[in-house]
């Protein structure tokens, strides 16, 4: 059952961001609706600029001491926000015991795909390289991670010793599904929203490339992978259908439907049950799977 906070959650998005991002039309216009400030920056924890394979970030890093490796991925549409603007989801997740770089990857429509891709992958074979890591990322940067995972495996670099993906977009192709149920019940999207950000991405490129919409590519040998997606959203069946996919490959994978919630809920883990119960399953999967103890790293 879903919390009081929960529907006033998603009243509040749907008030406030789901009417100006459906006639949002340009990187500037979603850029002024992703960007707005949102919750505080979680204490216990410093923030801290670095670079990881020439690819600039930041340092989120728990006061208690050092914790497993992760780099998130944030998301954004693949157009906006930063490392400094998902500060309430690596803060909350480094207050749960991980060292964490966050990459400032390159964003469309100024740089189209595979910038992005190229930014990450970059990030991921540097940090790897460190010692062993686990990937988390949300919506955009859910696609990100799980293309990564696909890149390491063609490249030969370390894989991720597991993923968590909130809300990822995982098909640029369908267009049914939960994106006809939920175009009305998700807080956040209309799915015109969706496509105005679509070709800004996907410039010249081919959507079912598994590169951008990794639905069409091969999990096999992926670490195990765990989805939380509300089920009220537009990006629903995304996280179904990729779980599906990966369990079909082989893949220990672990799917949770979130009722009510808006999109990107643990945000709002400062004030929403179901944000904190999403990033402690999260922090408890990822902890599961860990290979060793914290290495107490200090990479910068």
């Amino acid at each position: 059952m879903a919390s009081l906070r929960a529907y006033l959650g998603a009243y509040m998005v749907r008030s406030r961001v789901r009417g100006p991002l459906s006639r949002a039309r340009d990187a500037a216009a979603f850029r002024r609706i992703f960007e707005a400030p949102t919750f505080p920056d979680p204490n216990g924890v410093t923030y801290e600029p670095g670079i990881v394979g020439g690819v600039k970030g930041e340092w989120v890093r728990p006061k208690a001491g050092p914790g497993r490796r992760m780099l998130y991925i944030h998301g954004g549409g693949f157009i906006a926000c930063s490392p400094r603007t998902h500060r309430p989801v690596t803060g909350a997740l480094a207050n749960r015991g991980f060292t964490i770089f966050a990459p400032e990857y390159r964003l469309a429509p100024e740089h189209p795909f595979p910038a992005a891709v190229d930014d990450v992958t970059a990030a991921w074979a540097a940090f790897s390289a460190e010692g062993a890591a686990c990937v988390a990322g949300e919506s955009a940067g859910g696609n990100l991670a799980l293309v990564l995972m696909g890149e390491a495996r063609a490249r030969g670099l370390p894989m991720p010793w597991a993923a968590a993906l909130f809300s990822p977009a995982t098909d640029f192709m369908s267009e049914d599904g939960s994106r006809v149920t939920n175009a009305w019940r998700d807080a956040m999207f209309d799915p015109q929203a969706l496509a105005a950000i679509r070709p800004m991405y996907l410039g010249a490129a081919d959507p079912a490339d598994p590169r951008v919409s990794p639905l069409y590519g091969d999990p096999t040998g992926f670490p195990p992978l765990l989805f939380h997606v509300g089920a009220r959203e537009v990006l629903r069946d995304d996280s179904v259908r990729m779980a599906e996919r990966a369990r079909r490959a082989g893949v220990e994978t672990e799917l949770k439907l979130f009722p009510v919630v808006s999109h990107a809920w643990q945000f709002a883990a400062s004030m929403l049950p179901e944000a904190r119960t999403s990033l402690d399953e999260a922090a408890a999967f990822l902890t599961a799977h860990a290979p060793h103890a914290p290495s107490g790293s200090t990479q910068r």
